[in-house]
């Protein structure tokens, strides 16, 4: 989701990843696709087959999975590339409520943050902040030819779609940790441009776009 600043003492940081950031991805995003899987297939209140369950955390992983884990990964890369040292650090207690809120057909997911540490201007750290919201644009044009296509293509196409123009939207509310308060703090014109955009193509999908 979004990023945060620390102060950083030592040389010159790389694109690296610890074996604990490499956990923390990976349960983030199983979790992050679970969940969703819930909301859309709920075998706990028999809405659904386990096998129609299994098949929608399948196309989960390749779809919200990706938004997540590439959003995230924008954010250290950019990071990174401005001198800093950035690691993503899942919050735990958030991924089990994220689960318990699908169980009773509410989502709310804020799986963790990419921490970045190091001096940086505040034209930087709006970088590191828009780079998230940025991919999810891009992967939503990539995900956008894939919804002509016959199942279940078409509907990885929509949900990649979906899921990454809601979750741009999302991140760029100027509010607390998201990413639009970053953005709107350095540069209220930027943030205008992307935030403005971002709005208006969630709604017309969550409007207008069929999932499945």
């Amino acid at each position: 989701m979004s990023t945060r600043t620390r102060q950083r003492a030592g040389s010159g940081p790389e694109l690296t990843f610890s074996d604990r950031e490499l956990i923390d991805l990976a349960v983030a995003w199983v979790t992050l696709s679970v969940a969703f899987s819930l909301i859309f297939a709920p075998i706990h209140r028999g809405g659904s087959s386990v096998g129609y369950f299994v098949g929608m955390v399948g196309l989960s992983l390749v779809t919200v999975g990706v938004a997540f884990l590439l959003h995230e990964l924008a954010h250290k890369v950019v990071a990174i590339e401005h001198g800093q040292i950035a690691e993503f650090r899942a919050d735990y207690q958030m991924l089990f409520l994220a689960l318990m809120g699908a169980l009773v057909g509410f989502l709310f997911a804020a799986p963790g943050a990419v921490y970045h540490r190091g001096r940086i201007t505040q034209r930087e750290n709006a970088m590191v902040a828009l780079a998230g919201p940025i991919t999810n644009h891009l992967l939503a044009i990539m995900f956008l030819p894939l919804m002509i296509m016959p199942a279940p293509l078409g509907t990885i196409g929509r949900m990649g779609v979906w899921i990454n123009l809601v979750l741009a939207a999302f991140n760029m509310i100027p509010f607390g940790p998201l990413d639009g308060k970053s953005v709107y703090d350095w540069h209220k014109g930027v943030f205008a441009l992307v935030f403005v955009p971002s709005v208006l193509l969630a709604g017309y999908v969550v409007l207008f776009v069929d999932l499945f």
